[in-house]
């Protein structure tokens, strides 16, 4: 059975008019979207600004409301459960967000930071635990320990989205999804992340939907891609195929606008 499964999902936005607000139309950010994810594997999602990616990953952790669908994950309908019945749930499903600057609480270290999600799903940790807990996540990270009483600003762009990624790590996720983690990273940082995630998911035993609009990020990470475009799936296959024999004219710009070397 997939970890997950996303049945024709919709997330839509009302557009208001006039003094009353009445509602004239609706933005269909997600319009009638499924797949499946296979737990231990990365699905590749990717698509151009605004095709509505990053609006199916918030939707999947509840954070932003569908309009109608069904999600389910490890067998359970998540989208009736209320926020006090989904927030055991919202342990095994985390998010690494796109932008490690603007992700990460200026004024906390990076020991409150990483911290903070373990204070909320276990209260009963005592403090000495929660360091040990967070000096353990930092060298998964590739990060140093005695790094958790610095702050954010002390680090480089990479660093700091190695402490996100350790922050979503830090309750023990099964299903992660990364939003578009290395687009705000140099081209030779962006290697070491993917890289790190890879062999985070390798001995974690994770499963991730890897949102992106550079299918070249995609293409050594996912084990199938889906290809976005206004709010729809278009195209869905392996990475290989994707790759090898796009069949959707979309798809294949996407491919032309990937950089290649001379």
């Amino acid at each position: 059975m997939p970890l997950l499964e996303v049945h024709n999902l919709r997330t839509w936005f009302p557009v208001t008019s006039g003094l009353l607000r009445r509602h004239t139309d609706d933005v269909k950010a997600v319009d009638d979207v499924s797949f499946t994810v296979e737990e231990g594997t990365t699905v590749g999602l990717v698509g151009e600004s605004g095709s509505g990616k990053t609006t199916v990953g918030r939707t999947l952790l509840k954070l932003t409301p569908a309009t109608s669908g069904r999600i389910a994950f490890a067998g359970r309908d998540i989208l009736p459960l209320s926020e006090r019945e989904f927030r055991p749930l919202r342990r095994e499903m985390q998010m690494i967000f796109q932008d490690p600057f603007g992700s990460l609480n200026p004024r906390l270290s990076i020991f409150a930071i990483i911290a903070e999600p373990l204070e909320i799903h276990f209260p009963e940790m005592t403090r000495a635990e929660r360091r040990e807990r967070v000096a353990e996540l930092l060298r998964q990270v590739g990060l140093k320990p005695e790094m958790m009483t610095r702050y954010p600003h002390e680090f480089s762009g990479g660093q700091r989205q190695r402490i996100g990624i350790a922050r979503a790590l830090a309750v023990k996720p099964r299903f992660i999804v990364c939003d578009e983690p290395v687009s705000a990273l140099d081209v030779s940082v962006q290697a070491q992340i993917v890289n790190l995630l890879q062999d985070l998911q390798e001995e974690l035993g994770l499963t991730y939907l890897f949102i992106a609009h550079d299918l070249a990020v995609v293409e050594h990470i996912s084990d199938q891609v889906l290809v976005m475009y206004r709010g729809k799936i278009v195209e869905a296959a392996s990475a290989e195929a994707i790759y090898a024999d796009p069949q959707h004219d979309y798809t294949r710009k996407l491919l032309a606008a990937v950089p290649k070397l001379v």
